[in-house]
């Protein structure tokens, strides 16, 4: 343990995969046209309100996030794109994607409920300081597969989420990202 007043000890291991990672772009190039088309049905779909738009554009501090994902995954075509249209929308905001099968020790330390999980999102501070993470499905997506009790199925991705759906997952990651980015503002390591 360091005597450091602040001190992280997955900086480094962070700040070296957040490098490794591509953008929003460059990770739907390394992609199958197939997983790229259903990446880009959801995108398009995305609507961000003038709130949350005004809000994302509000942001003043540096934010890294790295999203662990999977091309092919339901759960990554649904938020994949979500993640992109709130990173447009603020300056501050630098997100880089990896694969989560070629990065078997990110995807280890990330492990939800021990099991391999994506998306996952680590939010960072502009030193790479975890600032948290969140992964796997939003809280509306649990309660609908809850009230539909569809057991252990995984979504494919191929046919789009339902509007209202999409509106919830894309104000809870708004959501997600203000946290994050008012726990960087109120930090008293950043701001000193």
């Amino acid at each position: 343990m360091s005597d450091a007043k602040y001190w992280d000890m997955n900086q480094d291991f962070f700040k070296s995969r957040f490098q490794q990672g591509l953008d929003y772009r460059s990770y739907m190039n390394a992609s199958e046209e197939q997983e790229r088309s259903r990446w880009q049905a959801v995108y398009d779909r995305v609507k961000l309100t003038d709130a949350q738009k005004r809000l994302l554009s509000s942001f003043t501090r540096k934010m890294n996030v790295l999203c662990l994902s999977g091309a092919w995954c339901g759960d990554c075509v649904r938020q994949g794109p979500i993640l992109h249209r709130i990173a447009e929308a603020a300056d501050v905001i630098d997100l880089r994607y990896l694969d989560r099968d070629a990065n078997p020790e990110l995807r280890d330390r990330l492990r939800i409920l021990g099991g391999m999980r994506v998306p996952v999102v680590v939010f960072l501070s502009e030193d790479f300081f975890e600032c948290g993470h969140f992964g796997a499905k939003t809280l509306s997506t649990y309660r609908r597969i809850a009230s539909e009790q569809i057991g252990p199925a995984c979504p494919t991705g191929i046919v789009p989420p339902p509007e209202e759906e999409l509106a919830a997952v894309t104000q809870e990651w708004v959501d997600m990202f203000e946290r994050a980015h008012l726990a960087l503002r109120l930090s008293p390591m950043l701001r000193e």
